[in-house]
C-alpha cells in the first residue's frame, strides 16, 4: 500500500518505520527538515509538501500537535484530493476541530477517520499502540493492515468521534495513574526507602498500574530524556478532556486535582521531559533530597 504520513515526530517517525518493514510504500512530509532525512535514510520518500503526500497515497496518517497544524495540513491535502483517498486523524485533539476537518475533506471525496492511539513513544517504538478508529467502516477496513502492523490492536466505533472519546478516557487515566505513581515514590524517598525497591515491590501488588510499570523506572532512575511523552502534552491534552467533560457534564475530581500540578510543573521547566518528571517536581515542592541527587 502507499501510505502518506504527515508529522515525522516521535511517533511518526517510529510508525513509519514498521510499515517500511512491512513492505508498505512511506512518503512523508514534516515541517523539520532532518526529520524528513531520517525517513528518507530509512527507505521512504520524501514529499517537499502534505499536497504531495496526498496525492501519491492510498492512505494518509495525520500525526499533528495542534489544531492550527490540523486545519493547514487539511487545506492541502485538499490540494491533492484524489478518489479513494482515506485520511486518519491520530492525535489528540478536540472534537469540533476534528469534525470540522472530516467536513471539509468529504467536500472533495475524501474520507477523514478518527483514530487516536493509547501509547507512549515506547509503544510506538515496539508496535504495541492500541488504535480507537471511528467513522467509516469502509474506511476502516482499508486501513486495517496498516492498524496491524503499527499496534497489537485496534477498535473500530461506527460514530464519528468516539475513538477521540475513548482516548479522552485512557489519558484521564494516564494522566491521574501517572501522578499516582510520582505520589508513591516520593512517599518512598521521603521515608529513606530505596526507589528500586519500592518499583519491584510495588509492581508485585494490587496497586500497580500499566503506567506505573511504564513510567516508574524512570522516576527510579530521576532520568526524564528522551521523552516518551513529554509533560506539557499531557498538560495539553489533560485540558482537552477537562473542557469535554464540562460539556456533558462529567465530573472530574481527580482530573481537576491534577491539572494545578502538571501546569506548575510545566512553569518549573519540566515540560519537555517526559511527564514522568511529575516525580521531580513533586521532590522539589516538599523539599525532599533523594540520597545520590546532586541537586
Amino acid at each position: 500500500m502507499n501510505v502518506g504520513i504527515i508529522g515525522l515526530g516521535v511517533m511518526g517517525s517510529a510508525v513509519a518505520g514498521h510499515l517500511l518493514k512491512a513492505g508498505h510504500t512511506v512518503r512523508g512530509f514534516d515541517i523539520d527538515a532532518a526529520r524528513v532525512e531520517v525517513l528518507t535514510h530509512s527507505g521512504g520518500v520524501p514529499e517537499p509538501s502534505t499536497s504531495g503526500v496526498a496525492e501519491h497515497s492510498e492512505v494518509v496518517l495525520l500525526w499533528l500537535p495542534s489544531v492550527d497544524a490540523l486545519n493547514q495540513a487539511v487545506t492541502e491535502v485538499v490540494e491533492g484530493a484524489h478518489e479513494g483517498l482515506v485520511v486518519i486523524e491520530m492525535g489528540t485533539l478536540p472534537l469540533a476541530a476534528k469534525a470540522a476537518a472530516r467536513d471539509r475533506l468529504a467536500g472533495v471525496g475524501v474520507d477523514l477517520l478518527d483514530a487516536p492511539v493509547s501509547g507512549t513513544g515506547h509503544q510506538a517504538a515496539d508496535a504495541t499502540l492500541v488504535i480507537f478508529a471511528s467513522g467509516s467502516a469502509a474506511s476502516f477496513e482499508k486501513a486495517r493492515p496498516i492498524f496491524e502492523v503499527i499496534g497489537r490492536s485496534s477498535y473500530h466505533f461506527p460514530e464519528f468521534g468516539h475513538g477521540s472519546v475513548m482516548k479522552y478516557i485512557a489519558n484521564l487515566l494516564v494522566t491521574v495513574h501517572n501522578l499516582a505513581a510520582a505520589e508513591a515514590h516520593v512517599l518512598g524517598i521521603a521515608a529513606g526507602l530505596d526507589p528500586a525497591l519500592v518499583q519491584q515491590v510495588m509492581s508485585d501488588g494490587v496497586g500497580a498500574s500499566r503506567m506505573f510499570d511504564i513510567r516508574g523506572p524512570m522516576m527510579v532512575a530521576d532520568r526524564y530524556e528522551p521523552p516518551a511523552g513529554r509533560l506539557d502534552i499531557i498538560l495539553k491534552d489533560a485540558g482537552i478532556i477537562k473542557e469535554y467533560a464540562e460539556s456533558r457534564g462529567a465530573p472530574t475530581p481527580l482530573l481537576d486535582a491534577a491539572l494545578p500540578v502538571y501546569g506548575d510543573a510545566s512553569r518549573q521547566g519540566l515540560g519537555e521531559l517526559d511527564a514522568a518528571a511529575v516525580c521531580r517536581y513533586l521532590e522539589d515542592f516538599g523539599h525532599i533530597i533523594r540520597e545520590g541527587r546532586d541537586r
